[in-house]
């Protein structure tokens, strides 16, 4: 009886071992297929992805990115990574938090279903230089802030001001309704120059001048490799083998066609001094030009509508009316003559025709049949009507003297920039008074302030420039500011809080390697973005910045790669990627 009892003991014991392991072997299944069931989630369009994203986000060291030898092998989406960036408290290791964005998912473009993943060869040449590992590691650019999760120990420390931050931006009227990333701005720029040649769209005509421009789109594409360029540091641009390429074509074969016609001072007469001195300069240098310009209209790739946006407002607009309506009828007018006199534009409805204005009116005063052109404009805003791969974002830069537009250009060197971050100006719009009601007198390193009192030839405002390591540019009135530029004369690495701004030379220059991008509605997180970026990180933005200063120049004699170059370089790309 004993030996019975004995053997059903053990036989229960070995059915309830049984029974565990298959209720583990159950659990572990069921665990498998749940993580299985995220992953899929994490890498579809759901409406929660980016819930699930926050959940998958992996925490990695910093690694400087370098550049590649080929870069024909790097995705476009690879520079789509909507990034937030966070310092480990306490153990002084930078930390990147990363949000992968689905790059095998179909997006939507222009209103349309993009997929962003079928791309041929010119998906490198849209495609940023490539970096390791990622090349949008400067920039904080979150599609989705994560209201829980990574950062909502910064949100608990920082909650008076976060509220504070989200009440003065939703409250405002001029916001934008719909904000568009830079890493968006990027797919926008592939697909409208990718769109015309997918989708097979034949030529405005079957001329000598487009099959020569046909022929410059074919090279590009197939441009060789750059293996060494001692005057091109590849990291400053979205490839650097087709820009050299696209620009000794440029120089090659690139002719200009001015209109003649147009009375002063509205047309042919460049205002060289101010903020809105770049359309004055680029008039000055293309009319005084004798390589690119040409006056058989018959083997012109582009013409040229020379009038001043900032002339037309002075000259036109009855002050205190708010009334924009006789300047754009003017030019509405001024169109009208040149396409009844010339048979050029009609040929063409005007797509191989651009202007170069920086007034802030300039979008209003181009509407019409004048959205056909290429409009290179100060104020690229998405929320106005710029078209990304068509228009080109020009340089606001703020022109003091005309005899010397280098004056004062240069800053200190990284050891001697006590400033963590400077911002000085007006109160315009609707970000400034809140970058100042958030970070004003708050930290000792951030000089964040209103108009600084004037003292002759603004030598304070230049000097906290060049004593800062990151300078402030925020939207006013409008997204652009001359502070951009005026940042990288003085060699101090600008933070951009302006949605919907297209940065200057978009086309070419890869801005995420040397600039820094925060939503407006992140302004509160500012401090945590910069003081989150390593010293090693912050050298080679310097470094950067000083190297892409010679692109944003002006020189009474136009020198090769300098800002008048660079200008009618992306008017000229555009030109050949978007209208041929």
């Amino acid at each position: 009886m004993l030996d019975l009892a004995v053997t059903k003991k053990k036989m229960d014991l070995g059915f309830l071992r049984f029974l565990c392991q298959r209720e583990t072997r159950r659990l572990v299944s069921l665990l498998g297929v749940t993580i299985a069931l995220l992953f899929v989630l994490q890498f579809s369009e759901l409406p929660n992805s980016e819930f699930f994203s926050s959940l998958t986000a992996k925490i990695k060291s910093f690694t400087m990115d370098t550049p590649m030898v080929n870069s024909s092998s790097i995705s476009p989406q690879s520079s789509s990574l909507d990034q937030v960036a966070s310092l480990e408290k306490g153990k002084g290791v930078e930390t990147v938090v990363v949000f992968r964005n689905d790059s095998s998912s179909m997006s939507s473009v222009d209103g349309k279903d993009v997929n962003l993943t079928s791309q041929g060869n010119q998906s490198s040449l849209l495609a940023p230089q490539p970096m390791v590992p990622s090349p949008n590691t400067s920039f904080f650019d979150s599609k989705a802030y994560p209201k829980d999760g990574i950062l909502s120990s910064l949100q608990r420390s920082n909650a008076t001001t976060v509220k504070d931050a989200s009440a003065i931006w939703k409250n405002s009227k001029r916001r934008p309704s719909k904000v568009v990333s830079i890493s968006e701005m990027n797919l926008i720029l592939q697909h409208n120059h990718d769109s015309l040649h997918s989708q097979g769209v034949k030529p405005a005509s079957s001329s000598a001048v487009n099959a020569e421009i046909l022929n410059a789109k074919s090279e590009i594409e197939n441009a060789p490799i750059v293996m060494n360029d001692s005057r091109l540091y590849s990291p400053l641009y979205r490839n650097v083998s087709m820009f050299r390429r696209s620009y000794e074509l440029m120089e090659k074969m690139l002719k200009v066609f001015i209109y003649p016609d147009g009375d002063k001072p509205i047309f042919h007469e460049p205002l060289l001094e101010g903020i809105y001195a770049s359309e004055g300069w680029f008039m000055k240098s293309m009319e005084g030009n004798k390589q690119f310009t040409t006056q058989d209209p018959d083997k012109a790739h582009l013409f040229y509508i020379p009038f001043s946006s900032r002339l037309l407002q002075l000259t036109l607009y009855v002050r205190n009316s708010h009334k924009r309506s006789n300047l754009i009828e003017y030019m509405k007018n001024y169109v009208d003559m040149i396409a009844g006199k010339y048979p050029f534009w009609n040929r063409t409805n005007g797509t191989d025709h651009f202007v170069v204005a920086c007034h802030d009116w300039a979008p209003a005063e181009t509407r019409g049949r004048m959205l056909n052109c290429i409009r290179a404009l100060c104020n690229a805003d998405t929320e106005v009507g710029f078209k990304i791969g068509k228009d080109v974002s020009l340089p606001e830069t703020y022109v003091r003297s005309d005899e010397n537009p280098l004056k004062n250009i240069g800053g200190n060197p990284p050891s001697q920039r006590p400033i963590l971050a400077f911002f000085a100006g007006g109160l315009h719009g609707y970000v400034r008074p809140m970058l100042l009601k958030l970070w004003e007198n708050k930290e000792p390193d951030m000089k964040i302030s209103g108009p600084l009192p004037h003292v002759r030839g603004n030598k304070n405002y230049i000097e906290l420039m060049k004593s800062s390591r990151f300078c402030i540019c925020a939207r006013g009135h409008e997204v652009n500011s001359p502070r951009v530029v005026e940042a990288i004369f003085h060699e101090c690495v600008p933070v951009i809080i302006s949605d919907n701004f297209i940065p200057p030379l978009f086309e070419v220059l890869n801005w995420e390697s040397f600039a820094v991008f925060i939503k407006e509605k992140h302004i509160a997180y500012l401090r945590d973005v910069l003081v989150s970026i390593s010293e090693e990180r912050y050298l080679e933005m310097h470094k950067r910045v000083k190297m892409v200063q010679e692109h944003f120049l002006w020189h009474h004699e136009p020198v090769k790669y300098d800002l008048f170059h660079m200008l009618l370089h992306s008017i000229w790309y555009n030109r050949v990627f978007y209208t041929s």
